[in-house]
């Protein structure tokens, strides 16, 4: 069935019964646009393929009605908030509850993923903003600030800030790395329902149930310009990915936005009501909507839809003259990878938690985990969804065209077969040079991996006769990183072996591989250096903030010296960290999730 308006543009293509009661929340998945998660009232979370009418997996365990659902970028994590202010983390692929996140005293409203490292902000009816480790079932942060319900957050594409949008008609602007406000932005006179950070460019969008849109500018921390249409309430918005334009969606229509100046480049009438969520791929908008226990996901044919002032709509001021759009990439404003913006303004406040809130959950909670699970209704799609992703294509296909097919006749001297043997003759050669390359070196190999040997089976005569603090000091003794290195990654497989003992030899030693030429030297530096973090950090801080004790204690002394030599060691190694937390690839990500944890320090 077509859409009634506009075919052209839009056409609607799936009605699903997803829940037997009604539906409270639904998120896409924003990867592939594939994936449709919804949540309802009957306490479940159903897994859906966009393109088919089947519920893949079906997650159960919550006891009260989902609230809230959010997908990880690369769609392999599923994090579920329900009424009762419990917070569920589900592993798709392995088809089961990864973690349960208690600490939100009433209804999550609001849930999103940082885009490096297995963190998840969540807002709550209780007005609070809490920062999770999702691996470790820890709370990092508490923001406090808001006076209402907070009703959508978004991580900035750098990882350093969250927007919060909530009842209290404001949006806030949080700094992760100092912990704190950064800005408040006042101006909508209704519910703040959605907030959406410009994919380059230090620019934040929020659309409000007072029927504007508004940016922000978050170098100078003023309003870009505000949006005012006889409308009805903005319930989504999301900027195109070049972020030439903003897609927002209203109950009736998919409306297209520019700023500097305000102005609208195209109106697609879509009836689809309550609409929940965007999403982009291959150049089509997917919109999703619920109503009662049905919903319904629509197709927008962006190649038909303008995102540029060819044929301008309405916004425009009769005594302004029309200003081109700025060019994508040419904007006056910051783009994120450079440093981040500094700003005192902060009434509102942060709690670091307690080291009671740091410690896992209770046996209560333990329980919870082991009863929830996953149903698994459609294997093949199931498969289909999940398990092609762990593929790894070995060699690339090259992108260069095909040769033209030949001629008729023309096979019996045909030039590919003489370049064919050309070619071979060719390889034989290269062959023959890289052999010689490898023999070149074997030697010197062979010289080094012994040496390596018997330095390592000194170190594990140490360890057989002693324990692993004393083989960690005949490590460090011989000088040699590659040595550290294959000790590391044995201990760092066994977390019961780290003592606070051991963080003080380990730590200095991180420092040189966080700065080594080699990636794997790299590697094993953030894995302890992320291990010491999760395990000692809180410790050491709590001991350094306590009272002096009274009388004499030796062991505590000592245990205070180690900890006020580790938090030295830690912030030498902070300054290291965030020299490189702009790197791209895995290693900048490794730094950047490292900056996060390590931000208590400051």
């Amino acid at each position: 069935a077509a859409c009634p308006v506009e075919t052209e543009k839009c056409f609607w293509r799936k009605n699903i019964m997803a829940h037997s009661s009604n539906v409270s929340s639904v998120v896409l998945g924003k990867g592939s646009g594939r994936m449709l998660a919804t949540g309802g009232d009957d306490c479940r979370v159903n897994i859906w393929s966009v393109s088919k009418p089947n519920c893949i997996m079906s997650l159960t365990g919550h006891t009260s009605p989902i609230e809230s659902l959010q997908v990880n970028p690369n769609e392999k994590l599923i994090v579920a908030g329900s009424r009762s202010g419990s917070i569920r983390v589900w592993d798709l692929e392995a088809a089961k509850v990864l973690r349960s996140l208690p600490g939100h005293k009433a209804n999550i409203c609001s849930l999103h993923f940082h885009p490096f490292g297995s963190f998840v902000a969540s807002g709550s009816l209780d007005t609070n903003i809490k920062l999770w480790d999702v691996r470790r079932k820890g709370c990092i942060f508490t923001f406090k600030g808001h006076k209402e319900a907070v009703r959508c957050l978004r991580f900035s594409p750098d990882g350093k800030w969250v927007a919060s949008a909530a009842d209290d008609h404001t949006v806030k602007l949080w700094d992760l790395t100092a912990g704190k406000l950064m800005f408040e932005f006042t101006g909508h006179t209704g519910p703040v329902n959605v907030v959406e950070f410009h994919p380059n460019e230090y620019l934040l969008a929020s659309g409000s149930s007072d029927r504007t849109v508004r940016f922000w500018d978050l170098e100078k921390f003023q309003v870009v310009s505000c949006i005012e249409e006889e409308a009805t309430p903005v319930r989504c918005v999301l900027f195109s990915p070049d972020g030439c334009c903003l897609y927002s969606g209203f109950q009736d229509s998919l409306r297209v936005y520019g700023w500097e100046p305000e102005r609208c480049f195209d109106v697609v009438v879509v009836n689809w009501g309550k609409v929940a969520d965007l999403s982009i791929s291959n150049n089509q908008l997917i919109g999703v909507s619920f109503a009662q226990s049905t919903v319904s996901s629509f197709v927008v044919d962006l190649s038909r839809v303008p995102k540029s002032d060819s044929i301008p709509h309405g916004l425009i001021r009769d005594d302004q003259p029309l200003v081109p759009p700025t060019p994508t990439g040419s904007s006056l404003r910051r783009i994120y990878d450079r440093p981040s913006t500094s700003c005192s303004k902060s009434q509102s406040r942060v709690k670091h938690n307690s080291e009671s809130e740091r410690h896992s959950p209770s046996s209560e909670d333990d329980r919870d985990e082991k009863e929830s699970r996953a149903e698994i209704q459609n294997q093949e799609d199931y498969k289909e969804i999940f398990q092609p992703k762990n593929a790894i294509c070995r060699t690339p296909p090259r992108n260069e065209p095909f040769p033209a097919p030949p001629e008729d006749g023309e096979f019996g001297n045909d030039p590919l077969v003489g370049w064919a043997v050309k070619n071979q003759s060719q390889t034989e050669l290269v062959d023959e040079e890289a052999m010689s390359q490898i023999r070149k070196g074997h030697e010197t190999m062979c010289v080094v991996l012994t040496s390596r040997h018997k330095n390592l089976d000194a170190v594990r005569a140490v360890w057989s006769t002693s324990d692993i603090k004393n083989s960690l000091d005949s490590a460090v003794a011989i000088n040699d990183l590659s040595v550290v290195v294959d000790l590391l990654n044995i201990v760092n497989q066994k977390a019961s072996l780290w003592k606070l003992d051991l963080c003080t030899i380990v730590l200095p030693q991180i420092e040189k591989l966080l700065q080594s030429k080699y990636e794997s030297y790299v590697q094993t530096g953030c894995t302890s250096l992320k291990l010491i973090l999760q395990r000692f950090l809180p410790l050491i801080t709590d001991i350094l903030a306590a009272p002096p004790s009274v009388g004499v204690d030796i062991s505590r002394e000592e245990r205070l010296q180690k900890c006020k030599l580790c938090y030295k060691q830690l912030k030498n190694i902070s300054n290291v960290v965030k020299n490189k937390s702009g790197l791209s690839g895995r290693h900048g990500s490794a730094f950047r999730e490292l900056l996060l944890l390590m931000a208590v320090l400051d």
